[in-house]
């Protein structure tokens, strides 16, 4: 009996390719052959790294490869179950603490990472009958655990507190939970998010206060303590949500706030119940690095004096690096606006042939018509080095006729 020919049934997932392929808009995975470092290999290409989140350079630090190694003898590779069954280990419970006191909370829980944080967060803590008050232009993890949570959403504009208010105002008689919630740095623009005056509003209306501060970890604030203690807004913030992932160096998220909130994440964040928890050799890392961030402040001021020369110089180029159609960075991440997306990933790809690495960014993780060169400054990137991608910038500018 002839056998049946099958239709494919993901033949639409083809046909959706080959319309980005169209567009122009299509990319492919570049794979990094050596270290995350300022200057590395690329698809076999050597290249000037603007798109890492490593701020500090600790994926390379010798004491957090040193603590790497030491866990791993001790306690071998893997955890071997979820933190609620048999994988809280002692070293899960230390990284825990040292956040906990690093932050000035009582209590934290680490997360797989940062995108789980806010995601088993968010719809945890909230069901359909409350609100969530949310940024526009929030993390996509927010976004997710807040649809999860089944609560009603009320959307205001960036940044915009009066509109936060009239959200805040509008269901201030509704019986519901409300959570008013922001990132502390936004990662496509580097915009700093307006702390204090949301936790203004979450005090007056009652709101369960949230920042997911993911770009500020190790970067604002004392030896890089956020935003909460970059504005001395302690004890005024209910969730703070945290990475392992960016200036730590090693991979993970966290949550900190009071002892009541983390226990009830116990048992009821789904990401921490249902995963493995983290292996030794990583915890191990997360230790080490806080203990850097205390032990070497000078790697921040390295950061920041990399930053400033390089948005100056950008701008003396005569790139559009926000505050135009975008919002100002105030960070180490700073765009380089295009605006159409084929024409950003085509600057893209220029740019990776003379030696740059700035990867191109467009919808839908950035709205359409705002796509753009996202470059991220790190305190190990050195003059020669920016001034060489400095040079390949505008050069590249020039001869697409993205410069005058």
């Amino acid at each position: 009996m002839a056998t049946a020919t099958r239709t494919n049934p993901l033949s639409y997932l083809t046909e959706q390719l080959n319309d980005l392929k169209t567009k122009g808009t299509y990319f492919h995975l570049r794979v990094l052959e050596d270290e995350q470092a300022p200057e590395c290999t690329f698809d076999g290409k050597r290249v000037i790294n603007l798109a890492s989140n490593n701020y500090l350079g600790l994926t390379t630090h010798p004491k957090l490869r040193e603590a790497a190694l030491e866990a791993t003898r001790k306690y071998g590779v893997g955890s071997g179950a979820v933190r609620t069954i048999a994988g809280t280990m002692r070293i899960h419970m230390q990284l825990e603490e040292k956040i906990a006191r690093f932050k000035n909370v009582e209590a934290c829980v680490v997360f797989q990472s940062g995108f789980a944080a806010n995601a088993g967060t968010v719809s945890a803590v909230l069901g359909k009958d409350d609100f969530i008050i949310s940024d526009q232009l929030n993390h996509a993890s927010i976004i997710d655990g807040a649809r999860l949570s089944r609560a009603k959403i009320l959307v205001f504009e960036h940044k915009n507190i009066a509109d936060a208010e009239a959200k805040l105002a509008s269901i201030a008689d509704q019986s519901g939970k409300k959570l008013l919630i922001t990132d502390g740095v936004f990662s496509m623009d580097g915009d700093i998010g307006p702390l204090p005056a949301l936790c203004d509003l979450a005090e007056k209306y009652g709101a369960i206060m949230m920042v997911d501060d993911a770009h500020a970890s190790g970067v604002l604030g004392r030896n890089g303590r956020g935003t909460v203690d970059h504005f001395n807004v302690h004890g005024r913030v209910d969730i703070q949500v945290g990475t392992l992932s960016k200036a730590i160096g090693a991979l993970g998220g966290y949550v900190c706030g009071s002892r009541d909130l983390i226990e009830f994440l116990y048992h009821r964040a789904r990401p921490f119940l249902f995963s493995t928890s983290h292996p030794p050799s990583v915890a191990a890392t997360c230790i080490a690095a806080f203990e850097v961030l205390e032990e070497e402040p000078q790697r921040i001021e390295k950061l920041w004096e990399n930053t400033r020369f390089w948005k100056k110089e950008l701008a003396l180029l005569g790139f559009d690096i926000g505050g135009k159609t975008t919002p100002a960075s105030e960070t180490p991440i700073t765009p380089i606006i295009i605006g159409d997306g084929k024409r950003t990933l085509e600057f893209s790809r220029e740019l990776f042939k003379e030696g740059v690495l700035g990867t191109g960014i467009t919808f839908p993780t950035v709205p359409e018509g705002k796509a753009r060169i996202r470059t991220i400054m790190t305190a190990t990137h050195t003059r020669d080095e920016l001034d060489h991608a400095l040079n390949v910038l505008g050069k590249v500018g020039k001869r697409m006729g993205i410069l005058n």
